[in-house]
């Protein structure tokens, strides 16, 4: 029995890895893309200054970026984990959530309070997706 392939995502429009971790694998058909939090791709500094909205516009759009360079969309992503460190943003979250993933078929999704996110963070989103 042969091994699947598996293949790093990596791309320069969503921030570099902090640690022994991709910011996607493919393998055997479906793209599995670590947590994105609200860091600038280019200065690697935190965005929003506790802003939850803006922390999220920017998880949304480095999500979209490893997305990009694995040649998905939104779309295409079937399984989302959203981390809160305050599960009152849920709202705030949950509406700029439904314009990247609120059309067609919305992923299944989880969404939990922790006690705490990397940097401080308010929001962190990971995802899964089907490729082709």
């Amino acid at each position: 029995m042969t091994s699947p392939t598996i293949e790093a995502v990596t791309t320069s429009a969503a921030p570099a890895p902090v640690g022994p971790y991709n910011q996607a694998v493919k393998a055997g058909g479906v793209l599995y893309c670590s947590g994105q939090i609200a860091l600038d791709p280019a200065t690697g500094a935190m965005v929003g200054n506790g802003d939850v909205e803006a922390e999220t516009r920017q998880v949304l759009s480095n999500l979209k970026a490893v997305l990009s360079e694995a040649g998905c969309t939104p779309q295409q992503v079937v399984r989302t984990t959203v981390f809160l460190a305050d599960l009152g943003d849920f709202t705030k979250v949950n509406a700029l959530y439904a314009e990247v993933f609120g059309a067609g078929v919305s992923p299944a999704r989880a969404c939990v309070e922790v006690a705490a996110l990397p940097k401080d963070a308010r929001v962190e989103i990971d995802c899964i997706a089907v490729l082709g």
